[in-house]
């Protein structure tokens, strides 16, 4: 899916719940169980710990301040690892924080991130049965990209 950053991005107003921030190397542990969570529940799986930190890490599109965290008093509850190609890569919400905007909030900083960096979209893929996540995108002004595929 892709989001034109022509466009307006909304205005973000963050609860007093959630504190962002952005990667740090130390946080890696609680990133992963995140993303191990939200593939649980959204389908496929993450590599374990130290070769999801190589791999994310050591990636020619890594920029730690592309990769936002979002807490609350227990801990982390989302994250939008993004690439320096204007991609999001995943977008994972805790169980515990679904339902109160805050995946909504996590993408549109991406989108402004992105704009202010005069980006002109942004992009990311998200499986075709996963219904709950393409709602989401929609609401926040993204739509469906379909590549055409060339035969061989």
């Amino acid at each position: 899916m892709r989001r034109d950053l022509v466009k307006d991005v909304p205005a973000i107003d963050w609860p007093e719940e959630f504190e962002l921030s952005t990667y740090r190397a130390e946080l890696a542990p609680a990133v992963h169980s995140l993303m191990e969570l939200g593939y649980r529940e959204g389908g496929g799986r993450v590599p374990a710990l130290d070769v999801w930190q190589q791999r994310f890490e050591r990636d020619p599109e890594y920029d730690p301040t592309l990769c936002f965290i979002a807490r609350d008093a227990e801990g982390i509850v989302g994250v939008a690892q993004c690439w320096t190609s204007s991609y999001i890569k995943n977008l994972v919400v805790h169980p515990r924080a679904q339902g109160r905007g805050l995946g909504r909030l996590l993408l549109l900083h991406a989108f402004r991130t992105f704009q202010q960096r005069r980006e002109g979209f942004v992009d990311l893929k998200v499986l075709e049965d996963n219904r709950r996540a393409q709602s989401l995108y929609e609401s926040a002004g993204m739509y469906v990209v379909r590549r055409e595929l060339v035969p061989e």
